[in-house]
């Protein structure tokens, strides 16, 4: 199978799809990796390690791209790169699957496949390759760094010549693997750390990491929906939710809200009047702000201060730690190729119970009847 990996193009996006070490690993799995010109650079990966694991680099991207059957990348493509593809070739990425549609319809009219990475069902089977999980766990981590940079008090407990700091107070809102990583991460920073979700499965989890609870009554034990992810919750739950937020907001240092729904806009649990309601010099992150927000003074990519208190907008978390980003993405494609590749050909077969889901232009590509012949075998 012919691989290509893809320079990134989107703003703020330094991921790679591929690292050299997986690189070196599909080849040895008799798969053609081809790597377009400065593709790792952002990730701290020269084009010399793609050379020293084995793999082509290519300056000229179209060339790249028609010489292909899978192209990989963090972000989608544009839809000019899809004229570039023969039919029949896949696309992996990233999609955004809400916002896609004209890439998928000009995708489907070439016969391209696309195959987007958030559509990874949520099963034991597909565990290693659910890109969500990797990057969320990044995200999570790098929220409460950036959180931390921006508070006007220290996070842990110091003894001093000059006194004694009491430790700072994190509250994390969203308790799924960004959540829990951001509370495993505060509290290493050594914060007293809560966490509130409207799940109650996850209680367990969070008291498991050292930090406390914070339940709204009545309501989390309906809201969680098929999958493991948080449901909508009627207009009585969400009062009952915002009541409990805004409880326990008046005495927090550090913020995050790392609550989402899929399909839907991020749930809005902090309002302005509860912000105005914080210490000064406390900080809210809204890791959430891509999707809409759970707060709602927190705007994509801004920096807020309102009543004292500094809101954080960031875009792409994942991408500000590039290289183990890159490194966890890269695991997640492997495995997905792996599964993909059945005697060295490119496989989606309708009814596959990974494939089937993530294909967004709902083509497929037939198991041959018979193995395509070994470029070793006697002619």
């Amino acid at each position: 199978m012919r691989i290509a990996v893809l320079r990134e193009t989107a703003p703020h996006e330094h991921r790679v799809s591929l690292v050299p070490q997986t690189v070196a690993r599909l080849i040895a799995a008799k798969h053609q990796v081809a790597v377009e010109q400065g593709a790792g650079q952002g990730a701290s990966f020269p084009d010399s390690d793609y050379g020293a694991a084995g793999a082509t680099v290519v300056k000229d991207r179209a060339a790249l791209l028609a010489e292909s059957d899978v192209a990989l990348a963090v972000q989608r493509p544009s839809i000019d790169d899809l004229g570039s593809m023969r039919s029949g070739a896949a696309v992996i990425a990233l999609v955004q699957p809400a916002t896609a549609g004209e890439f998928v319809a000009a995708a489907a009219a070439r016969g391209v496949i696309v195959l987007a990475m958030e559509l990874v069902p949520r099963t034991t089977k597909a565990q290693t390759m659910d890109v969500l999980s990797s990057q969320a766990t990044v995200a999570g981590y790098q929220a409460v760094l950036l959180a931390a940079s921006h508070c006007a008090r220290l996070l842990p407990m110091l003894t001093t010549a000059a006194g004694t700091i009491p430790p700072g107070k994190a509250f994390i809102i969203g308790a799924g693997v960004a959540g829990l990583q951001a509370i495993a991460t505060a509290r290493r920073l050594g914060a007293v750390v809560s966490a509130f979700d409207v799940r109650a499965v996850v209680k367990e989890q969070v008291q498991s990491l050292g930090a406390t609870f914070v339940e709204a009554v009545e309501v989390s034990g309906s809201a969680e929906a098929a999958g493991g992810y948080a449901r909508e919750l009627g207009r009585d739950q969400q009062a009952r939710v915002l009541a409990a937020i805004a409880g326990h907001l008046p005495t927090m240092d550090l913020v995050v809200t790392t609550a989402q729904i899929p399909g839907k806009p991020a749930p809005r649990l902090i309002t302005a009047d509860m912000v105005a309601t914080m210490k000064p010099g406390s900080v809210i992150l809204d890791a959430a702000v891509e999707t809409g927000g759970n707060c709602e003074l927190s705007r994509a990519g801004e920096t807020v201060v309102h009543a004292g208190v500094t809101i954080l907008g960031p875009v792409n978390l994942p991408s500000q730690i590039a290289q183990h980003a890159s490194v966890m993405f890269s695991r997640n494609l492997q495995s997905l190729l792996q599964y993909l590749a059945k005697d060295g050909v490119l496989t989606i077969l309708p009814d596959d119970p990974i494939a089937g889901p993530m294909s967004l232009t709902g083509q497929v590509v037939p198991r041959p009847q018979h193995p395509a012949p070994s470029t070793q075998d006697p002619a």
